[in-house]
């Protein structure tokens, strides 16, 4: 028996395993996989340890040269110790994009919840003349200006961290993309996301949102990030992954575009059944 496998064992008694009910619920060979996408709650029989992946929800990015929108907060571990009781689990939401009008900023995420575990939702992507990208579990893009920063990750900090800082803006028309699971955000490359197999196969999340640099968008980071516009509304990050959203352009003759909308979040918890 792999050391993974001892690990996600859970006792009930003498040799059983919990059972329990909640989202989602697939099977992967000997485990149960329980998913929610929204809100809800995750009942146990019986007491042991189950496996868990708990993602925030996607910033949006900043309209009208708007920097990406900051990953929300991953965190995954195993052998979390688990009793007969009713868990209450949030899903965090994706942060709205920054709007037409200036200063610009996108709206941070929710956090997402599963008993003691907090995954804090992305921070916002600034926009044209809005200043230094929001803190949050990855930080948000900078501004456009050559002087503006990122957002700062993992706030609230925890250990392993679960999010990385944004990059700031380069030039007046150049904005900051957003941080990711799994590194920051350099300039206008996102921060990239991380992959969990938790649901039975590899997906990756908590990608940061793209930048803008007008005419240009830049890509969103893997994992989930929308990517920016520089002549239209940002995209989107994608749901259910934590994705930041892009940022916002500028249409020629016509006032700013509209941010992407961050991707809202996800809890996963996996346990061994049979």
């Amino acid at each position: 028996m792999s050391n993974l496998r001892r690990t996600l064992m859970a006792t009930v008694g003498s040799g059983g395993f919990i059972s329990a009910t909640g989202g989602t619920i697939t099977t992967d060979g000997d485990y149960k996989v329980h998913t929610f996408t929204a809100g809800g709650t995750f009942t146990v029989t019986g007491s042991g340890e189950v496996e868990y992946l708990v993602v925030g929800g996607g910033a949006g990015g900043g309209g009208d040269f708007g920097g990406g929108g900051g990953a929300g907060g991953f965190r995954t571990d195993t052998g979390f110790a688990v009793t007969a009781q009713a868990y209450s689990i949030t899903v965090g939401a994706g942060g709205a994009g920054g709007t037409t009008s200036r200063p610009s900023t996108g709206s941070s995420g929710g956090p997402s919840t599963f008993s003691t575990i907090t995954s804090a939702g992305g921070g916002g992507g600034k926009g044209y003349s809005a200043g230094n990208g929001v803190a949050g579990g990855s930080g948000g893009g900078g501004g456009s200006s050559a002087t503006t920063t990122g957002g700062a990750g993992d706030t609230p900090s925890t250990s392993p961290a679960q999010g990385n800082a944004g990059g700031g803006g380069a030039a007046t028309y150049v904005t900051g993309a957003g941080g990711g699971a799994t590194s920051a955000a350099s300039g206008t490359t996102a921060g990239a996301g991380t992959a969990s197999s938790i649901s039975g196969s590899a997906v990756t999340y908590a990608g940061g949102g793209g930048a803008t640099s007008y005419p240009y968008g830049f890509s969103g980071g893997v994992g989930g990030g929308g990517n920016g516009n520089g002549t239209g509304t940002g995209y989107a990050g994608t749901a259910n992954t934590g994705g930041g959203g892009g940022g916002g352009g500028y249409t020629s003759g016509a006032s700013g575009d509209p941010g992407g909308a961050g991707g809202s979040g996800v809890v996963i918890i996996r346990y061994q059944f049979q």
